[in-house]
């Protein structure tokens, strides 16, 4: 049994990889471009609304379908596995039109930040950690949210164009391994 602090590097690390901040900044700088007025505060906020809300009523939102941790556990690391295959091979599945005007919650709140493969990966968390880690995580990835969207253009400066893809690829295969795990354990 890993320890409660292991725990919560391992969810971080998980959650990291999905949100996958760092391959996003490239969408999010030209979103910015675009839309000059995106708050950071604004898509951190969203993005905390969206994540606690999933991780604390999900469970009723699923027995209201009548499905059960597991099921869905199964189904989130097939999504993270999906997920993480995009992040390598540098498709995008699960991404929003990057034309499409908006503003700080729609599309970069969600679903670039808080969207399906983030919830599902919430959810499916929960089959294997407890709600406190979990939450624990998503604190510390939404701190790093904040600090990514307000510093894209320094970001952008310091890392380059070969950096990022070179963290996106990284995530990528962490996030494969870890939906093989979770994909194995509630099978």
């Amino acid at each position: 049994m890993q320890s409660e602090i292991s725990q919560i590097i391992t969810v971080s690390i998980t959650l990291f990889a999905v949100i996958d901040m760092l391959g996003s900044v490239p969408l999010i700088i030209s979103l910015k471009k675009k839309i000059p007025h995106i708050s950071a505060w604004k898509v951190t906020a969203a993005s905390a609304v969206l994540m606690f809300t999933f991780l604390f009523v999900g469970d009723n939102f699923l027995k209201f379908l009548g499905l059960d941790n597991q099921s869905f556990a199964l189904a989130g690391s097939i999504v993270m596995f999906i997920l993480g295959l995009e992040m390598v091979l540098g498709i995008d599945l699960f991404r929003s039109d990057p034309d499409v005007p908006s503003g700080s919650i729609v599309p970069v709140a969600f679903p670039i930040i808080a969207g399906s493969g983030t919830l599902t990966t919430i959810l499916s968390l929960k089959a294997n950690y407890t709600q406190w880690v979990i939450l624990f995580a998503i604190c510390i990835n939404l701190i790093f949210i904040f600090f990514v969207m307000a510093s894209t253009g320094f970001l952008e400066r310091k890392i380059g164009k070969s950096g990022m893809l070179t963290l996106r690829k990284f995530f990528g295969v962490i996030l494969l391994a870890i939906a093989v795990k979770i994909f194995r354990s509630n099978l």
